[in-house]
């Protein structure tokens, strides 16, 4: 009988997947991961003798490392089939040596995408390990661990025990650092605008003209002396239609995701984090059980900094665009996107592995968030290949006593790629138009009104995790397989906290950022940081020796440490408290924020002689509608099910003064705006898709009964507007629901009889050997004395 082969992977679900792949001559099982890597108990690289490091199995991995061994050693060959970057790389690496595989038995296989096609081929064509991209891998890791285990303790000496440095986490924090003294450096420019309201001499076909400039020239208005001199000039002169352009603009679509861009992308449209992201993009890639179809992985390899795409993929693309949508929503040529340059385009972008499996077709296979994540793929892509969007733009030119006016308007003409997809922006501050009148150049005009508004200038926005990774990318800062865990990082260790979307740095953050920046300012640049990737990208081509590269990397490092080290002895720096507007109800002082084990809380400072405590709350927009009051966002745990909870209530609930007191709490979430017919804030429902606000007031016109309050939300394959097509492909799912269900009913109803069956057949049989047993004895005896007699 011939030897079956073993297939190892990482996870389970992706051995699941691969193994009904491959059928019987295989055994696939998953590693869990590392099973090998330097100790946590030290930091496991002799620094002296060309920094060795000293790899030990992970504690806890015993029992897989030893199943691998057995399986092993009872297989022809064993093929590595861990994931297609240089960490998949540097596990396969490891499994070799501690399985002792000699290079003939074992083999490195990789899946771009796991699908049964790509599966049979790939396990067909397997190749030796990269040793180039395991030693790149091992010289991220080693310096990883050189700064964490050297600079760590420094922090924890000098700062607060508890307290990490990292080579990336460091210059992301450093940015987001930066960006909160750009804003308390910042210093408000004032400028106006003018608006001047016109119509036709008959006094039809009204709209409003901008200010644009003087003699043709843009000019700012920096003063409202500025503004009424420009009023002075044109009151009583005549406004007259100086030039009319129409013209066809185009918008072309989004190239396909990237790793930074998903992310960027689900943060915007999903309010997911990086680290969410990337835990669902591993489920679609490694497989999920489609109805129909089996185990399927849905998506290409999600960590990727390539554009590039399979001309197969490229065809099927082409084809199904054709058929739902119809010829003219298909380019003249097919697109073809540009890679970066300096990306690593080891891999295709992320795409879904079969167009034809459509987000409505499977949304019943997967979870809402799975669901949300691969529309958001799939969309980006199929958009990706169809025609460009075409608007029909206006643009009117006024003038009057040499002063320019301007109006402008545009309305969609073909929808192109936006009947499947439109990118999310980080700031939304598209200026709404309205449509222009029939306008002749020379024709006259009517000053109706004017509208003079004063403006400052705003500071730059804080990061948010989308536009911290463009950043990052945009610099050169980390690699697609780094970005989700150096912002989780820089989150779990408090140094940055989210105010909403938007990341803001901790004072402890300032201070770590501080000593950093002024003892190890290599550490902490962003074009030092940035140069080491393109280091460890010349390691994996080949190009430069990883040893040479960390000793480059650490004669500097050594000396600012022991310099550091010197300049710091007997210096202990005290992180300042974040002071919240919050009075102390006992002692009257500000009350500070706090860290404990379930997070962030605000306590007085007055402590041990006042101990007071509270929740740290979150001022929202509006007022409360009883009192007048301040309204607080707060957060309650659950005693049944021990879960979080947020709810909305007046600054003066649970107050300990004496007066004022209220009771107002609520659900809803209160919003900026004001009911335009009572004056009262206004509420929405709670939740991504609920935006239409409404009025709480039961005494005004205005007021929304609780059980009328939000909206049903559009069907997934109808957002962003969507074809005839779409419709009928909706209405086909939802016919299909009920069977759907019905089908997964009769499934289990199926499998509890099989059950049932195979259970009364063992007791059956179970019965049947006991009565054997019990008849054996019997039979002996009988046997026995029959020979006795005889």
């Amino acid at each position: 009988m011939a030897k079956k082969s073993l297939v190892i992977v990482e996870s389970p679900a992706k051995a699941k997947t691969i193994g009904k792949y491959l059928g019987n001559g295989y055994e696939v099982k998953a590693c869990m991961g590392h099973l090998r890597d330097l100790p946590k108990s030290k930091i496991g690289v002799d620094i002296e003798h060309d920094f060795e490091p000293d790899y030990k199995p992970i504690k806890g991995k015993e029992e897989i490392i030893s199943d691998l061994k057995r399986s092993a050693k009872s297989s022809e060959y064993v093929y590595l089939a861990t994931d297609p970057d240089r960490e998949g790389e540097a596990i396969s690496w490891h499994l070799k040596e501690l399985l002792n595989l000699d290079d003939i038995k074992a083999r490195r296989v990789t899946f771009n995408e796991i699908t049964k096609k790509v599966v049979a081929e790939s396990i067909q064509e397997p190749r030796d390990i990269d040793q180039d991209l395991v030693d790149a891998q091992q010289a991220r890791r080693i310096l990883d661990r050189i700064v964490g285990y050297q600079l760590s303790p420094l922090l924890w000496k000098k700062i607060r025990r508890g307290l990490s440095a990292g080579r990336v986490q460091s210059v992301a924090m450093r940015m987001v650092a930066e960006r909160e003294e750009e804003i308390n450096a910042f210093v408000p420019e004032e400028y106006w605008t003018l608006d001047v309201h016109l119509t036709n001499e008959d006094k039809t076909g009204g709209f409003v003209a901008h200010f644009y400039g003087q003699d043709g020239k843009k000019k700012e208005l920096t003063s409202e002396e500025e503004v009424n001199t420009v009023l002075t000039a044109v009151e009583g002169k005549p406004f007259w239609v100086e030039k009319v352009k129409r013209v066809d603009k185009q918008r072309s679509p989004s190239p396909p995701f990237t790793t930074s861009t998903m992310q960027q992308e689900a943060s915007r449209k999903l309010n997911m984090t990086p680290r969410r992201t990337m835990a669902i993009a591993q489920q679609l890639y490694e497989g999920i059980d489609i109805t129909g179809e089996g185990t399927v992985g849905l998506i290409t390899y999600m960590r990727t900094d390539s554009l590039r795409i399979s001309d197969e993929a490229l065809d099927a693309a082409k084809k199904f665009i054709h058929e739902r949508y119809g010829a003219a929503y298909y380019p003249e040529q097919t697109r073809h996107f540009k890679t970066k340059s300096g990306a690593q385009d080891a891999h295709e972008a992320i795409r879904p592995s079969d167009i034809t499996l459509t987000p409505e077709r499977i949304r019943q296979d997967l979870t809402p968030e799975q669901y949300r994540l691969y529309r958001l793929i799939w969309s980006r892509f199929i958009a990706c290949q169809m025609a460009n969007a075409v608007y029909d733009s206006v643009s009117v030119e006024v003038a009057a006593d040499g002063y320019n006016f301007r109006a402008n308007y545009s309305a969609m003409k073909f929808a192109g790629y936006t009947a499947v997809y439109e990118e999310g922006k980080d700031e939304e501050k598209e200026e709404k138009t309205s449509p222009l009148p029939s306008l002749q150049e020379g024709q006259t005009l009517v000053k109706d009104t004017t509208e003079k508004e004063q403006h400052f200038t705003q500071p730059p926005s804080r990061y948010t995790d989308a536009t911290l990774i463009r950043a990052m990318e945009e610099q050169g800062i980390g690699r697609p397989s780094t970005y989700a865990p150096t912002v989780s990082t820089i989150l779990d260790r408090e140094y940055v906290i989210k105010d909403g979307k938007h990341l803001r740095i901790t004072p402890l953050g300032e201070v770590v950022t501080g000593l950093m920046k002024d003892k190890f300012p290599d550490i902490v640049d962003t074009g030092f940081t940035a140069n080491m990737e393109k280091n460890l990208d010349s390691v994996e081509e080949g190009n430069k020796n990883w040893k040479a590269l960390l000793h480059d990397f650490y004669t500097p490092f050594a000396q600012s440490l022991a310099q550091a080290e010197k300049d710091l002895e007997g210096v202990r720096i005290k992180v300042p408290d974040e002071v919240s507007e919050e009075i102390c109800p006992e002692c009257g002082k500000n009350l500070v924020v706090k860290s404990g084990r379930f997070g962030r809380f605000l306590a007085c400072p007055g402590y041990p002689d006042c101990s007071f405590t509270m929740p740290l709350v979150i001022v929202m927009p509006g007022r409360c509608p009883k009192c007048g009051g301040r309204l607080m966002k707060r957060t309650g745990t659950s005693k049944k099910t021990n879960k979080q909870y947020t709810y909305y209530c007046c600054e003066h609930v649970n107050s300990r003064n004496e007066e004022p007191k209220c009771d107002f709490m609520t659900w809803d979430v209160p919003v900026k705006d004001d009911c335009p017919v009572c004056g009262h804030t206004m509420f929405k429902k709670p939740g991504k898709g609920f935006k239409k606000p409404y009025c709480i007031n039961e005494a005004c016109a205005n007021f929304v009964p609780e059980d009328q309050r939000g909206y049903k939300k559009k069907t997934a394959a109808l957002e962003g507007g969507a074809s005839a097509a779409d419709e009928t492909a909706q209405a086909a799912v939802e016919e299909k629901k009920p069977v759907a269900k019905k089908a997964a009913a009769a499934r289990k109803t199926a499998a509890k009889k099989t059950t049932a069956k195979k259970s009364a057949a063992t007791k059956a049989a179970a019965k049947k050997t006991t009565a054997k047993k019990a008849a054996a004895p019997k039979t002996a005896a009988k046997k026995t004395t029959k020979k006795a007699d005889k």
